[in-house]
């Protein structure tokens, strides 16, 4: 992949290249959530597969904390990978593997000591009980295994060996599904015989994961690095807090469906366990194909990336029709399916009764009626996300899951009973597709208009390394205090380049992003939680995170370069190993900060402080983000000095003569 290039190849070639193995990885981990109901089905009935959705729950709940976790770890070391910070890398890795191992264990343990309440919290039924309590307690046993596995599972990824990681999970899938015929049918040990041949597949998986140990390529793993640090643990966490909520959204619905069918089923002729059952498996059926579509949507997403930045936005939107079209193809599939051979796909979970067959068929009808949308809706969320759009992303993604359905189902099924909790899916779909399609709409009208207007960004000469001794003055300066002006003097009288904005034109060329999303979220850092939606699906780094990535290697390159003032983009942070970096912070009082910031940036004087303030607090969560050092600390740096005491030629001065007396650059 890495020989492809991602602004001149064939689109559908770029795309075959990165979908396929997203497609593959997902549709995997589909299958291995079904298996176990395919063959409780036929040989335990429809009460086992009951019992199994009502235990989903607590098994998504898990799978939330271990991709925290394992996402988290993973956009950590591909963050401190990028800023060549394999020391802190190493950190990361063991403390985001401490913290699983931490928490797995901990809520193993609960689930053990809880489970008939929680079964009753899911929405069990005396009927169910049994089969849950079964299932579960073998369950909880390997829960530790489970989400370390998964864990680890994310962070091979991260390293560059998704190879790796899909073998492990195809291992395991494949292995569950040769032991849950023989445990169910040839030892006759019933459902817990399915639970038995789950657990054994996932510690098989876990076994190969923590082999993988040794085999790290971009860090070395020791005993030494396995040394608990809470403040990485919670970055790792705070990372991987969007994956976390994405799962919890599904074990919401669940319990909100379970709990619906339980209240209005006893009063239908269908009963309570049937809808359940029914509703957990068909949805399980519509996962496999729902992975397609988020696999072919991931897989696009590096080339929307690239060719936004590079401003190619013909590329752009022939990605996002190719995308769209081939969304729309699996949405329409899985719609002619749905309608026309419900009975043929329920029954290839075991046979039923007339009314569980009747209340399937219903399900697959008319809560996946607008299927067809989800195509749109789905790729929507994810194109969004590679733009750069990190609110719209998240909106799209839980508008469907949250936003609607939720109420909807709680409405509706006040009116209609059970049905109303499958007629709360199209609606959902319908108002989420046309969110979905009217932002989607006014995204491609801007990138025709960008299109028609604004002209390529060219690529800055590199110029020839300098033999001779260099140095490097790296300024953080307060919004208003004149710190960008002081580096424009002092670059000036020393003789050396400045690089301020100019340094947005480089990382725009290299680094997916547009100049203008650069030149706006540079010095301040989109919310982690809506910055995250959707980007777990392809290399779980945010596109604030890509950002600071290409910023740090364009100012590593500069740096070695050439003698050069760096203004702010935590420069000082980025060269604190290299030699003869000198770093400057400049800042000035309330006052000279307000008229300045009056005179030659247009604030309104009566709001000028407070909107200076604001600046300055996202230029310090930036900094303490990716530094994990407070942006206002003197002891970070060389120099500090108040401008309005000297005023802006004189502060310059002093910075010159300082220098030149410390003899760290030719007078």
């Amino acid at each position: 992949m890495k020989q492809l290039d991602l602004g001149k190849e064939k689109i559908g070639k770029l795309l075959k290249a990165f979908a396929i193995p997203c497609i593959i990885s997902l549709v995997v981990n589909a299958l291995y959530n079904m298996v176990d109901q395919i063959f409780i089905g036929w040989g335990v009935g429809y009460l086992g597969n009951g019992a199994t959705n009502v235990i989903f729950p607590i098994t998504v709940l898990c799978l939330a904390f271990s991709l925290m976790f394992g996402d988290g770890t993973s956009a950590y070391l591909s963050l401190k990978l990028g800023e060549k910070n394999k020391k802190d890398a190493k950190k990361g890795v063991a403390n985001g593997i401490i913290a699983s191992v931490i928490i797995s264990v901990i809520l193993g343990v609960l689930v053990l000591v809880f489970l008939p309440q929680l079964i009753t919290i899911f929405g069990g039924t005396d009927n169910l009980r049994s089969y849950a309590l079964d299932y579960g307690y073998i369950i909880a046993i390997g829960i530790p295994f489970m989400m370390i596995g998964t864990t680890l599972n994310s962070i091979i990824r991260a390293d560059g060996s998704p190879k790796y990681a899909m073998i492990s999970m195809i291992i395991g899938a494949v292995l569950n599904t040769i032991l849950d015929p023989i445990s169910i049918f040839v030892f006759n040990m019933g459902i817990k015989g399915a639970a038995y041949a789950t657990i054994i597949s996932q510690f098989v998986s876990f076994l190969i994961n923590i082999m993988y140990l040794k085999k790290f390529k971009s860090i070395e793993i020791t005993k030494e690095s396995f040394k608990p640090s809470l403040k990485v643990m919670k970055n790792v966490g705070m990372l991987g807090i969007s994956s976390f909520i994405t799962q919890i959204a599904i074990v919401i619905i669940i319990t909100v469906q379970n709990t619906l069918y339980n209240m209005y089923g006893a009063s239908s002729k269908f009963g309570t366990e049937i809808p359940i059952t029914v509703h957990g498996i068909v949805m399980k059926v519509n996962m496999i194909l729902t992975s397609i579509i988020i696999g072919i949507a991931a897989g696009s997403q590096p080339i929307v990336g690239y060719n936004y930045g590079a401003k190619k936005y013909d590329r752009v939107k022939k990605t996002l029709k190719m995308v769209m079209l081939l969304s729309i193809c699996v949405s329409a599939v899985s719609f002619i399916l749905f309608q026309t051979i419900p009975e043929v796909l329920i029954s290839i979970f075991g046979s039923g009764d007339e009314l569980y067959n009747e209340f399937a068929c219903l399900t697959f009808r008319i809560y996946l009626m607008l299927i067809i949308c989800n195509g749109i809706q789905i790729a929507s969320g994810i194109f969004f996300q590679a733009v750069g759009k990190p609110a719209k992303s998240a909106f799209l993604t839980l508008s469907r899951q949250i936003l609607f359905y939720i109420p909807a189902s709680i409405i509706l099924s006040k009116f209609y009973g059970v049905m109303g909790v499958l007629y709360a899916g199209p609606v959902t779909d319908g108002l989420a597709f046309i969110i979905a399609a009217t932002l989607l709409a006014f995204e491609t009208k801007k990138l025709s208009k960008a299109e028609n207007e604004e002209p390529k960004i060219e690529k800055e000469n590199k110029e020839q390394i300098d033999e001779k001794e260099h140095i490097v003055i790296t300024i953080n300066r307060e919004y208003g205090s004149g710190g960008r002006y002081v580096g424009e003097l002092l670059a000036k009288k020393l003789g050396i380049k400045l690089y301020d904005k100019n340094l947005i034109m480089m990382v725009a060329g290299e680094s997916g992003l547009s100049a203008s999303y650069i030149e706006e979220k540079e010095q301040s850092i989109t919310g982690t939680l809506l910055a995250n939606f959707n980007s777990q699906y392809y290399n779980n780094l945010t596109n604030d995170d890509n950002l600071f990535i290409a910023e740090s290697n364009a100012i590593r390159e500069i740096a070695k370069r050439e003698s050069c003032v760096i203004v702010g983009r935590c420069a000082d942070y980025i060269l604190k190993d290299q030699e003869n970096v000198f770093k400057i912070f400049v800042y000035s009082d309330d006052e000279g900060k307000v008229t300045r910031a009056v005179k030659y940036y247009g604030l309104e004087e009566k709001n000028a402080l407070k909107e200076i303030n604001k600046i300055n607090k996202a230029r310090q969560k930036h900094y303490n983000h990716y530094t994990g050092a407070e942006w206002k600390d003197l002891e970070h740096y060389d120099f500090s000095i108040n401008v309005d005491k000297f005023g802006i030629e004189q502060t310059v001065e002093i910075i010159e003569k300082m220098i030149k007396e410390k003899k760290v650059i030719a007078k």
